[in-house]
């Protein structure tokens, strides 16, 4: 079954230096969240849709050959403009999540819906990530669901060409896309989808608001007036074209840079109304001594040539843990960052992994179980391991802009999210493309 990255051999990389404010202007790649929503509710429509300004790499292309494996029609060899015609979806196939959350949570329900045995794994590091309440929630819908040991990866959805639907109880504690797994696939279920969460609070809220707003516009109707219960009613969805922002995750170290060097950083084509919590990051930076604003150029972020530290709870977006890490890591004061106890579960345990691999560099941080708690004092070069997470070695490049010789052991992992991450991460500190 699927296995990329312990194939693919790893690509050693020096976090280049600043040494001087960078000044930059860029387009990046397309949002990831917004992209894998789009695909799954587009294979789902009753009409073609096209997306616009896509993201290209490793978890988008994953996602678009597991939809195509059931039977969708994806057409995505134009960077710009991907389309999708859907049809009627079919097994056997078989599903490579790679290391991406969002197709091994956002591809079970809709195996559920196609007529046959659908087969799902992915990259070693996969299968530590927690499926147990999505798999409980299928089965309570109807979905029968065969699971090699414990509840994560590989499984095999034994699809029946439909879902009854109705009413489940689950514990989304550990992610967001469990519940918005279930919702995008609701509205081709009999009858529909009740979601009661009932745990500890649901990370990543704006996630949840993007796949309810995405619902609705193609045409579904969506209640989540009350806390924590999410209804779905039955019903067609519409094909439609989707404009796909910036990623702000893959956004964050530039502009994380520009605090760091006290220089500007511009991400052309934002919209002024964004899905994502462009609002919370704002606030966040600002805390951090960069100055954020929004025009007809788009996003840009000044820094004033200090950084601070900063407490606050991250639980709504925990993405960006890495990279505020490294940021704190040359702060003028401590950090205290809590709410993120469910990072353990990412592509590796991002909190283990930071306090790990900064430590290493010299850096005074604990480690708690919700978080890191950061005192900076000087960091020294040394190797900077990634493990396969493109969020850390985000984290290590951001922390280079100020510490020569930080060496990542695979700079690669990036290609999850940002193939181009490398080429413009080091034409932005060095001005030469």
């Amino acid at each position: 079954m699927g296995n990329l990255t312990a194939t693919r051999p790893l690509q050693p990389w020096t976090a280049p230096t600043a040494t001087d404010p960078v000044a930059v202007t860029l387009r990046l790649p397309g949002s990831k969240s917004l992209t894998a929503r789009a695909l799954v509710l587009s294979a789902l429509a009753s009409g073609p849709s096209t997306l616009a300004g896509p993201l290209r790499a490793r978890d988008t292309e994953l996602m678009a050959a597991g939809l195509r494996a059931m039977g969708a029609h994806m057409s995505i060899s134009d960077d710009d403009r991907w389309l999708v015609r859907p049809h009627r979806l079919v097994g056997p196939a078989h599903v490579d999540v790679g290391l991406a959350g969002t197709i091994m949570r956002f591809v079970p329900p809709v195996a559920g819906l196609a007529d046959g045995r659908i087969t799902f794994d992915g990259d070693p590091q996969a299968r530590t990530r927690p499926l147990g309440p999505l798999i409980g929630a299928l089965r309570s819908l109807g979905v029968r669901i065969d699971v090699d040991g414990s509840d994560s990866l590989p499984l095999t959805v034994h699809g029946a060409g439909r879902v009854s639907g109705g009413e489940v109880v689950i514990d989304a504690s550990a992610s967001s896309q469990l519940v918005s797994g279930l919702l995008l696939a609701a509205p081709r279920f009999d009858r529909g989808v009740v979601v009661r969460h009932v745990g500890p609070p649901v990370p990543s809220a704006p996630h949840l608001r993007m796949t309810v707003r995405m619902l609705r516009a193609a045409g579904a109707a969506v209640d989540d007036t009350v806390p924590d219960v999410w209804t779905v009613e039955p019903g067609p969805l519409t094909g439609r074209g989707w404009e796909i922002e910036p990623d702000l995750s893959g956004a964050v170290p530039f502009f994380a840079a520009a605090l760091v060097t006290g220089g500007e950083v511009t991400v052309q084509g934002w919209p002024h109304s964004s899905a994502q919590p462009v609002e919370r990051f704002r606030e966040l930076l600002q805390r951090m001594g960069g100055e954020v604003t929004l025009s007809t150029e788009g996003l840009t972020v000044r820094g004033t040539g200090v950084v601070h530290g900063l407490e606050a709870d991250l639980s709504d977006v925990s993405e960006l843990t890495p990279a505020l890490t490294a940021l704190a890591m040359l702060a003028d004061s401590p950090s205290r960052f809590t709410g993120v106890a469910h990072i353990r579960g990412h592509e590796t345990d991002r909190i283990a992994a930071l306090a790990r691999e900064f430590a290493a560099l010299g850096a005074d941080l604990t480690e708690s179980r919700d978080g890191l708690e950061i005192r900076p004092r000087p960091l020294r070069g040394g190797t900077f391991r990634t493990y396969a997470d493109h969020r850390m070695a985000h984290a290590a490049a951001v922390a280079g802009l100020a510490v020569p010789g930080i060496e990542l052991d695979d700079v690669a992992c990036t290609s999850k999210t940002m193939p181009e991450f490398p080429a413009l991460w080091s034409a932005m500190v060095t001005g030469k493309s």
